[in-house]
């Protein structure tokens, strides 16, 4: 693999060309990948790191089935979807589902889930709090923020009674409000899974419920499977399904995943909604929108899916990698909840168990600690505090050992530091012994933020010794 610029060249491109809002990875310290292959990507200097975040490329980086489905159309036709081909079917996601929504009935208005997150575009932004919280924009009146169904951080817990009623008599109430101001709801967006809000999984019985009283102010109910769909939770194809046969939507999402890295999405509905949205006399179209060499690679990864068996591998890899995290929850004082199904996972960390205290700053530390070792999450939440595992769906039993073993050492020398693991520590409390192990833990967690840079003396890719005037060139540019 020939590397055209070194490193410090590379973020330097990138900080002179690409504005500051598009953000890297480990920022401090960015990766350069040069390669990747099934579950493992490679850097600039050939160091494999397991990839346990990378939930694009659903089964596995750069799969020779993907690329081969790909590399075979690209020979016979690219073309958009207004000429029969037998691969074509129509694509898009979640401005369309929309469109699809507020047509159907002529309501505008959409609840959504605190911070949810669905997409780049503005009619998105404007449906995700995770965004739109962040910036300058203000919420829409149109727009609804139900709270997330979260029975470990949120307003109903574990230990409520009925925490599903009590959070869909939320929608509800949103929905009453609505219509006393005179607004109509058109749909009602949640992905089946919350990955931005921290790997949440709502109470089972709840979207039924939120379905039951959307349906009845005659609006539709949207499932994002963009995440979480194509067979990652394991026992089912899509998440949507973990919730009961009773339990259907309207319409549902999809992307990424389905084109393993190659940018394909797709809608599903009903014929109902299908046909009140032609029936309003515009054309729906997209250039791009169900092109053949998209439509052969969201085949082939379907083929792969079936053909490698890999829902079943994730159900298997899953439980196994869940059963590990639980015995780390039981030795770590850190950890306050494991949550998920299947090859999606959230380890949410905390300080304080009785209290929850959110762990943010520990989260950075660990995936700092993590990539040291080779390993790569990432954390996110309204804390960050939640340490995501969403793997391609190739991740093995050894991939989920080796993660979870990096993860004991690393959590292990950060408690000791904080002086929550010793009984020698909590026992012999002393204000100097506090001290010191204040001053460690804030070192530990300086660390994060400040891994060590590349050389800049180091020489170049080896294998690259030829493109020194076109790298002289274009950094002149």
């Amino acid at each position: 693999m020939c590397e055209l610029y070194s490193k410090r060249d590379t973020l330097g491109l990138r900080k002179k060309h690409i504005g500051p809002s598009c953000k890297v990875f480990f920022a401090s310290d960015p990766i350069k990948i040069v390669r990747a292959q099934r579950q493992y990507m490679f850097d600039e200097n050939g160091e494999q790191y397991l990839d346990c975040i990378n939930n694009v490329a659903h089964v596995g980086h750069c799969h020779p089935g993907v690329v081969k489905a790909a590399l075979k159309q690209m020979e016979l036709l690219n073309t958009n979807s207004r000429f029969l081909h037998d691969n074509i079917v129509e694509s898009e996601a979640n401005d369309l589902a929309l469109r699809l929504a507020r047509q159907f009935r002529g309501h505008q208005d959409v609840i959504t889930l605190d911070h949810a997150y669905h997409g780049h575009l503005s009619s998105l932004i404007e449906i995700s709090p995770y965004k739109f919280q962040k910036g300058k924009d203000v919420k829409k009146e149109f727009v609804h923020v139900a709270p997330t169904p979260d029975t470990y951080r949120g307003k109903y817990r574990e230990d409520h009674a009925d925490s599903a009623s009590a959070y869909a008599d939320e929608v509800k109430k949103i929905i009453e409000d609505a219509h006393n101001s005179g607004r109509k709801i058109a749909a009602f967006i949640a992905e089946s899974m919350q990955s931005c809000g921290g790997q949440i999984i709502p109470p089972a019985g709840y979207f039924q419920k939120v379905a039951e009283y959307v349906h009845g102010a005659g609006g539709v109910f949207i499932a994002d499977e963009v995440q979480v769909g194509f067979g990652r939770v394991g026992k089912h194809f899509w998440s949507f399904q973990m919730y009961g046969e009773d339990f259907v939507p309207d319409i549902v999402t999809m992307g990424k995943p389905m084109g393993n890295g190659h940018p394909v999405a797709c809608v599903v509905t009903t014929k109902e909604i299908a046909e009140a949205f032609s029936s309003s006399g515009m054309e729906y179209f997209n250039t791009y929108g169900g092109n053949p060499v998209s439509c052969a690679v969201g085949l082939a990864v379907l083929d792969i899916i079936e053909n490698e068996d890999l829902q079943g591998n994730a159900k298997r890899v899953g439980n196994y990698l869940t059963e590990l995290l639980k015995k780390q929850k039981a030795k770590h004082t850190l950890i306050g909840d494991i949550r998920g199904i299947g090859l999606f996972i959230g380890i949410d960390l905390v300080k304080d168990h009785l209290k929850r205290t959110p762990a943010t700053a520990e989260a950075q530390h660990i995936i700092y600690k993590m990539k040291e070792k080779r390993v790569l999450l990432s954390a996110d939440g309204p804390h960050r505090n939640v340490l995501k595992i969403k793997p391609p769906m190739c991740f093995t039993e050894e991939d989920a050992k080796f993660m979870v073993d990096q993860l004991d050492r690393i959590l292990t020398v950060l408690e000791e530091a904080m002086g929550t693991k010793t009984e020698s520590v909590t026992s012999e409390n002393t204000p100097c012994k506090t001290k010191m192990l204040k001053e460690a833990h804030i070192e530990l967690l300086r660390d994060s933020t400040t891994d060590s840079k590349e050389n800049p003396s180091r020489k170049r890719n080896g294998m690259c010794t030829d493109t020194h005037s076109l790298l002289s060139k274009r950094l002149k540019t």
